[in-house]
């Protein structure tokens, strides 16, 4: 860091005047920076700004500074000391220092490759994920509204201007390429920084609808919405994690792809990227198919994963049994060998679930009561053809699925063509409907274990559906504005990346005794501010300094238990 003179021309006189530089170094060799612009100063201010500067850099031009003469000190007018440009700083400092203790950073410096363009690629990836990370939403919002109000600048020394929608459109598409790069380096820093097991992978998948045609996108098709959109285009998304929620992959498909299709290839996806140990996988029943079993099979595969409602049926002797085991307060487990021992069935029996299920059917039977009942009323009015009374019998049964195996409905025409209607309920439906109420059944090969902990390990499947409530909603994954199937898929990559972040800090909130939400910690720590402060001077200059926000006690509590400590102040960052 040195002093520089410049000079301009005003009025035709050539005036001078000094600049604080700062040399760093690049990949493209070593560059200055000018980090303030300090006006027209004599000797005893050069000797004030050395003074200020020494503690933090040594790396001056001593032949610029007269060291005989003192500093000289200027009187502050307190009523005139102002705030200028508050801006957020605790998010995007949090997000950064994550992002190195990943070793995100030296990530991208690595393998983003770097030609001639003037902000290099791997600081404005690094924008695009702690944008995602603090105030999620579109690359038009970050550009031109967030990056400015926040401490994103000062902390990457990248200027505002410099920031704009195409800049980060075209990081996107640089970014992309890397993904199973980053999805092996992510995994590997994961497991060493908190100790990580992957035996057990959870596998589920979700959908995130588009907002236009996206009719440049193939994948970009109408299929079965989790987000209750089927008037929207939508692409899938399989997310691969383990026991604890950390991400180690993920897949885009095609929208109207069913999830049963899509198990042989992520699982050979995995197996391909991270070697085939011996894991676990843990699966949901809408993965599962005879064909999807025999392939996990193969190999010595294990798995643990639901079964259709269907299945129950053929363990309805076990259900009328008395040889429970209780694995808590409301919910009871049964083992059942299967006949060739190669498998075992868990049937789960859960107090709370009866009741929701009670509720469900006996809302919907009277739904559909009432429904024939009127249908039944208008036939003894008029006439009417049976085809149009079976279309409305065939709607209202339609609609109210959950009850409607307990009505037998039959429709005849009488000898002059006109529809006879009626209906009765089967009791025999009810009584499998309250004996099956609230009951499930878990299967695997994995013979060694109890009841109780296949039971335990199949419920982790929740991580995986917290991870895409955390996607959806806290880093806004949907609805997805890009057209084109490489900004989709850029897209959902930085929404991975910023994922891996939240975890991060969950497990760093776990370790420290904060709970598990990280939730509150981030927003408490992101209230934290940036500000410049002006100090005007009997002399007329006004002099800038820019100070971090003092945290509350709350927030100096966070920071000692994360162990992480807010920078005394704010320079010009050095990635």
């Amino acid at each position: 860091m040195y002093l520089r003179r410049c000079y301009r021309k005003k009025d035709g006189k050539r005036h001078a005047y000094w600049a604080l530089v700062e040399s760093y170094r690049t990949g493209r060799g070593p560059r200055q920076r000018v980090v303030a612009y300090l006006g027209e100063m004599d000797a005893a201010g050069r000797v004030g700004v050395q003074r200020q500067a020494e503690h933090r850099d040594r790396s001056w031009q001593p032949a610029l500074f007269q060291h005989q003469t003192e500093p000289e000190w200027v009187e502050v007018d307190l009523k005139g000391v102002r705030v200028e440009r508050s801006r957020a700083f605790g998010g995007p400092w949090l997000g950064l220092e994550l992002c190195r203790r990943l070793g995100l950073i030296e990530f991208f410096e690595q393998v983003v490759a770097c030609g001639r363009e003037e902000i290099p690629w791997p600081e404005m990836a690094l924008i695009l994920v702690l944008g995602r990370l603090c105030e999620p939403s579109s690359e038009l919002h970050l550009a031109e509204h967030f990056y400015e109000a926040s401490a994103l600048a000062d902390l990457l020394g990248v200027p505002v201007d410099k920031v704009n929608e195409d800049r980060l459109y075209r990081a996107l598409d640089r970014l992309l390429p890397h993904k199973e790069k980053l999805e092996k380096h992510l995994k590997d820093r994961l497991g060493e920084l908190f100790d990580l097991d992957y035996d057990l992978l959870l596998y589920d998948v979700t959908s995130t609808y588009f907002e236009g045609e996206a009719a440049a996108n193939p994948r970009a098709q109408r299929g079965y919405s989790r987000d209750h959109r089927p008037d929207c285009k939508q692409v899938n998304i399989a997310l691969v994690v383990s026991r604890c929620g950390m991400p180690l992959g993920y897949e885009m498909f095609a929208g109207n792809r069913s999830d049963v299709t899509t198990l042989e290839e992520i699982v050979e996806s995995m197996e391909a990227r991270y070697g085939k140990a011996q894991r676990i996988w843990v699966l949901d029943r809408g993965m599962i198919s005879a064909e999807n079993i025999e392939y996990l099979k193969q190999e010595g595969r294990r798995y643990i994963v639901g079964t259709p409602k269907g299945m129950l049926k053929r363990f309805e002797r076990e259900l009328l049994a008395e040889e429970w085991k209780q694995v808590h307060e409301g919910l009871e487990v049964r083992f059942c060998p299967a006949p060739d021992g190669e498998e075992v069935f868990i049937l789960c029996r859960s107090a709370q679930r009866s009741e929701k299920e009670r509720a469900m059917h006996d809302r919907f039977e009277k739904r559909i009561e009432e429904g024939l009942k009127r249908i039944a009323e208008s036939c003894r009015k008029r006439k009417q053809k049976p085809v149009v009374i079976a279309q409305r019998v065939g709607r209202l049964l339609g609609q109210n699925t959950r009850a409607s195996g307990l009505f037998q409905v039959r429709i005849d025409a009488d000898a002059s063509g006109y529809a006879r209607f009626a209906w009765k309920k089967s009791e025999n439906w009810r009584d499998w409907a309250r004996l099956s109420e609230g009951c499930y059944l878990l299967r695997s090969n994995v013979t060694n274990w109890s009841a109780e902990d296949l039971w335990r390990t199949y419920m982790q499947l929740t991580e995986a559906e917290a991870a895409f409530r955390i996607h959806k909603s806290d880093l806004q994954l949907r609805p997805v504005w890009h057209q084109k199937q490489e900004r989709v898929e850029a897209h959902i990559l930085v929404c991975f990346l910023a994922y891996v972040l939240w975890k991060t800090l969950a497990q760093m909130c776990r370790q420290a005794g904060l709970g598990d939400e990280p939730r509150k910690v981030f927003l408490e720590l992101a209230q934290i501010m940036l500000v410049d402060v002006a100090l005007p001077t009997r002399k007329g200059i006004t002099i800038r300094k820019r100070c971090i926000g003092r945290p509350c006690e709350h927030q100096a509590i966070l920071l000692q238990r994360l162990r992480l400590t807010l920078p005394s102040a704010i320079e010009i960052a050095r990635l």
